[in-house]
């Protein structure tokens, strides 16, 4: 199964630099295609008996990626699949020409809190772009978040960040490895350090902060087991309240479902302060739900539990 989908797709990244390549002039090399010697993958007697019925997962050992079997049986693949694309002969062609389509500085759209300026630059061939402030319309831009400057492998990346209305502080997504886990930092942009609190555990959350700049709600799931980390499946995700300078152990739980185990809630505060938005949603369905509550606390009201369609809060007029 995996050798015959890996041979596919090495012959059509084949064909397609040569179609690329016919077109600019360079033409592959002729001559006789010889079959890439694949690896062969181990087959186990791994057998699931599901409901009388059993069903046999012969690859069940590449489900641990960090395994040394699956690791060489990887390292072993990536060496046929290189050994077919290095050799196509317009590949530093290809390489050379895109690095040239790229190669441009681009910004993204300012945005102005306390009286602050943000916005994100990418030199040309940065691999992310760098976060800067201003402290003002004519002061210099200086760094605040390099994301390129968190591993020496590049596979650490900003996921995305919130800022406070009074400009003072960030809230900022660190994943690690291309993982879904998002572990929450908080950044002064005054000094540019980072301050004491972490939260992890959070997946698929963004960080909706209180008018007052004291903290954000955010979305988060209980610690996996040790060793599952990466394995094991997500339910009953919970949205929280952590206020600055605390540790994740006191944040604040705001709501929860335990009746609905694919559910998840996205925190959102109106643009008055007053109201705190409650985005549901039912696992990869595009229906949702929309909830509320005040900021200040209290009852949480279902204002669209239907799942019928597609919402997305815009605004309120005091409690309209």
């Amino acid at each position: 199964m995996f050798r015959t989908s890996l041979g596919i797709s090495a012959l059509m990244l084949t064909a397609f630099f040569c179609l690329v390549c016919c077109g600019c002039g360079e033409q592959i090399a002729e001559g006789p295609w010889e079959s890439p010697q694949y690896p062969v993958a181990a087959i186990s007697d791994q057998v699931d008996d599901y409901h009388g019925t059993e069903v046999a997962d012969p690859y069940r050992w590449l489900e641990d990626p960090d395994s040394e079997q699956t690791v060489e049986w990887v390292t072993a693949e990536n060496v046929v699949t290189r050994s077919i694309l290095d050799a196509v002969p317009a590949r530093a062609g290809i390489h050379k020409r895109l690095e040239g389509l790229w190669d441009f500085a681009r910004y993204t759209t300012p945005v102005e809190r306390g009286g602050r300026i943000f916005f994100r630059k990418n030199d040309g061939l940065q691999p992310q772009s760098v976060l800067f402030v201003q402290d003002g319309p004519d002061a210099e831009p200086r760094v605040l978040l390099d994301p390129n400057t968190l591993s020496d492998d590049g596979t650490v990346a900003v996921g995305g960040s919130s800022l406070s209305d009074d400009g003072k502080l960030i809230a900022w997504v660190m994943a690690d490895g291309g993982s879904d886990w998002q572990t929450w930092k908080v950044r002064d942009v005054e000094t540019g350090q980072d301050l004491p609190d972490k939260i992890e555990w959070s997946k698929f959350s963004g960080a909706a902060w209180t008018p007052d700049g004291e903290g954000f709600f955010y979305s988060r799931y209980d610690a996996p087991v040790e060793g599952q980390e990466l394995q094991g499946a997500n339910f009953f995700q919970k949205l929280y309240y952590h206020r600055v300078g605390t540790s994740q152990e006191q944040d604040e739980l705001v709501y929860q479902d335990t009746e609905n185990k694919e559910w998840g809630f996205y925190g959102q505060v109106s643009e008055d302060g007053l109201w705190l938005i409650i985005n549901v949603s039912r696992s990869s369905s595009g229906e949702n739900g929309i909830y509320y509550r005040r900021l200040a606390g209290g009852d949480v009201v279902k204002l669209l539990s239907e799942f019928d369609a597609t919402y997305e809060f815009l605004g309120n007029d005091g409690g309209v």
